[in-house]
């Protein structure tokens, strides 16, 4: 009797058939490619909306003004030169702050997460300085420092420095034990096995925290400038309450939410840049 085929068909043969079925599956379970500009399509769709809220009369336009006075009222500031002076004394204030933050946030991590006695003298500390509002230290800082720049920087600092020291510092931890087991055995050394092993492996989790802390200047920086203050644009948001002028708290809010969002998206390029050797979901 002849025999079938299927008798004699190799068994890499039947596997390679079955193979594009699985790539076919794992295809459909990802989100699929990256939308060109995707992080731009919530705001403007939300301009979008405003406007023809606005221009339909469905918005007060005391308690919200429409976009167009709201343009006119930033263009005004910026001629007279108020708006140009208080973005540049928030950028810098931001910017000390994020600094000094980060590389605290960075080397009590280090310290913390390649030593046990590191671990045992900064990780409880700093889990008690995470319990504490930081916003609730400002009436202490401004008796141990004053209400100048220094109290505002210290501030920011600190909640910058928190998230990146989190983040970085779980990541440490967490890598597996096999790469250390792994190093030993090709004989690495401290330095080596630290640049070669755990740099790559906690560089996810820091600009996680990175992320975080950038945000968190932002944030923190609204609330510091409202407080004895004489310039920046909590201030100048700050004074115009006083005198009900909504444009130009509404003004201060874009420019820090545009801030964020190109802060941000700042840091996730750089992290896509650095970290182009994984294949993840987001890309």
């Amino acid at each position: 009797m002849r025999p079938r085929p299927a008798d004699h068909e190799p068994e890499h043969g039947r596997a390679h058939e079955r193979a594009p079925v699985t790539r076919r599956s794992t295809r459909g379970l990802a989100p699929g490619r990256r939308l060109p500009a995707s992080r731009l399509t919530g705001p403007v769709l939300f301009l979008a909306l405003w406007a023809a809220a606005s221009a339909a009369g469905q918005l007060d336009p005391g308690a919200i003004p429409a976009p167009w006075t709201v343009l006119r009222t930033a263009a005004h500031l910026w001629t007279d030169g108020t708006l140009g002076s208080d973005i540049t004394t928030s950028l810098r204030r931001a910017g000390y702050g994020f600094a000094i933050g980060l590389v605290g946030g960075v080397a009590l991590a280090l310290a913390a997460g390649l030593s046990r006695v590191g671990e045992a003298l900064i990780d409880g500390t700093v889990q008690l300085n995470r319990a504490i509002p930081t916003l609730g230290l400002i009436p202490l800082f401004i008796l141990w420092l004053g209400i100048g720049e220094t109290f505002k920087i210290t501030i920011i600092a600190i909640v910058v420095y928190i998230p990146i020291y989190l983040n970085l510092h779980s990541a440490l931890s967490g890598i597996d034990n096999r790469f250390v087991e792994l190093g030993e055995v090709l004989g690495l050394s401290r330095v080596q096995f630290i640049r070669q092993i755990v740099i790559p492996g906690a560089l996810p989790g820091f600009f996680v925290g990175l992320r975080l802390g950038v945000t968190g200047s932002w944030l923190s920086l609204v609330v510091l400038e409202q407080i004895n203050a004489t310039s920046g644009l909590g201030y100048m948001m700050f004074q115009a309450q006083n005198y009900g002028r909504t444009d130009v708290i509404i003004v201060g809010l874009l420019i820090y939410g545009i801030f964020g969002l190109v802060s941000d998206s700042a840091v996730r390029l750089i992290e896509r840049r650095v970290l182009s050797w994984r294949r993840t979901l987001s890309n």
